[in-house]
């Protein structure tokens, strides 16, 4: 009996990433980890960058040591950061991370002067002060010198196969692309006196981008003629199409360092109840829409790890589990827990400005991101029924996030419903089965998720007691009850 086919997912998160190997064939779907790197970013002359160069040699590592009989490479990564080239395809400079302070206060005037009802009409898009298009009106001079914008995974689909083009997944996120019509849009390019002439052309998940350079094949020892193929390269396009839902009510989250938290839907959703709550329309697998809020995530807690030192997060997550819950609330959406910093001391000074006991140990603090994620979650999937009129009847809580057991509990207990968590490696596992099916080997988006719910590990989480406290609780930080 012949192996499963092979598959290579690099899969690029805002914290880390991972060059994976995926075997699929009928009633088989396994992932085996190739190599692991961290993401840092670098400050260099005050600005935040990341290290595209760093990522790319670990990509390269990662891929000489994939098996030889890969049938195919995908490659995914967080949104709306880029690369600047110039006319003979050199990088320009190291991509600005979306959490750099140039974009303060340029959301507010580009919608004071374009107007947030042409920017939402056109893209749909949930107004977040990284959001590219206010990266590209932060830094003109950058842009004006660039004859090609390319995405973080398009840059590194170039570097592999000298093919340049956009993604449409990842162009939702943007800013700059109609979410109706899935081009790009002139009329925001025009109002923002942006030039076109640096997008390139679109692509669909499943589309071959073309095979490995000569260098690139000598260096990593895979052969030439290996194709490269688009994939729904917004790591949260390719975990949503790993969701192992059996129908169409469902939710999903996918927590990371965000959490994405909407349902999908089969077109948008442009009222403007939708633009007040802050809802995006961003593009999914097969032209689905990805109808989410973004939520700041384990962000609160990573960040919390990296100012104490780094200590064990399960035994923390154990601690709080003893804690009483819903005693110290923070509001996960507000901004001044974005930039990095001293996450324990905002925190806390959250708390004690707003009244609630001020959490003191590391235990009470990983405790109030845990309910406040919770409560988090239970608001924006409320919303996001509302707004769509999409019946839920069950969440499924995906990514690195599945993995903690307390917050897919407190997840369950708040929003009321049941919680499905796994698969934690849904991204790498979407990544795969777009590139299984574009090569023959699975069907359609159906028969994918399917395969998921039958091969990966699941735990389902049933709420538990009345929705009082949380209702409560809501209350408190001015949600919906």
């Amino acid at each position: 009996m012949s192996r499963p086919a092979a598959f290579a997912a690099v899969d690029l998160g805002a914290s880390s990433g991972r060059v994976m190997t995926g075997r699929v064939a009928p009633g088989v779907l396994t992932l085996a980890e190739e190599r692991r790197f961290p993401n840092r970013p670098v400050r260099a002359n005050g600005t935040l960058h990341w290290d595209v160069l760093g990522l790319y040699g670990n990509v390269l590592d990662g891929l000489r040591s994939a098996p030889r009989d890969l049938v195919s490479v995908g490659i995914d990564s967080w949104a709306v950061d880029y690369g600047l080239l110039d006319r003979d395809g050199a990088l320009l400079g190291n991509p600005v991370h979306y959490r750099d302070a140039r974009t303060e206060g340029v959301r507010e005037r580009v919608g004071a002067e374009a107007g947030d009802d042409l920017l939402y009409q056109a893209s749909g898009l949930q107004f977040l002060p990284f959001n590219t298009v206010f990266q590209l009106v932060a830094d003109r001079a950058a842009l004006s010198r660039a004859h090609t914008l390319l995405l973080i995974p398009d840059l590194l689909a170039y570097w592999l196969t000298g093919e340049v083009g956009a993604e449409r997944t990842n162009a939702s996120t943007t800013g700059l692309l109609d979410v109706r019509a899935g081009t790009w849009s002139r009329p925001v390019l025009d109002r923002l006196g942006l030039p076109a002439g640096p997008l390139p052309a679109l692509r669909d998940p499943g589309e071959v981008i073309g095979t490995l350079r000569p260098d690139v094949a000598a260096e990593t020892g895979l052969p030439g003629d290996l194709p490269v193929t688009a994939v729904a390269s917004h790591d949260t396009a390719s975990a949503v199409a790993a969701v192992p839902a059996t129908g169409p009510r469902f939710a999903y989250i996918s927590c990371g360092t965000w959490s994405l938290v909407g349902v999908e839907l089969p077109a948008p959703v442009l009222t403007e109840a939708s633009r007040e709550a802050d809802f995006t329309n961003e593009g999914g697998i097969d032209g689905t829409v990805r109808y989410l809020r973004n939520v700041m995530g384990l962000w609160l807690l990573q960040e919390s790890l990296r100012a104490w030192g780094s200590p064990d997060l399960p035994a923390l997550v154990a601690e709080a589990e003893h804690v009483p819950g819903l005693r110290s609330l923070i509001d996960a959406g507000d901004p001044e827990f974005l930039p990095p910093g001293d996450m324990p001391a905002r925190i806390a000074a959250h708390c004690r400005r707003r009244g609630d006991p001020e959490p003191r140990t590391r235990a009470e603090i990983v405790r109030c991101v845990l309910d406040s994620l919770a409560l988090a979650h239970r608001a924006t999937l409320r919303q996001a029924a509302r707004l769509s009129g999409q019946e839920i009847d069950v969440v499924h809580l995906v990514g690195g996030g599945s993995r903690n057991e307390l917050l897919c509990r407190l997840t369950a207990d708040a929003c009321g419903l049941p919680v499905v968590a796994g698969p934690v490696e849904a991204t790498a596992l979407g990544n795969v089965l777009v590139q299984a099916r574009a090569h023959g080997v699975v069907g359609d988006l159906a028969e994918m998720r399917d395969l998921v719910a039958r091969t990966q590990p699941l735990r389902t989480h049933t709420p538990r007691g009345d929705d009082r406290a949380w209702a409560d609780a809501a209350e408190r930080l001015g949600l919906p009850r």
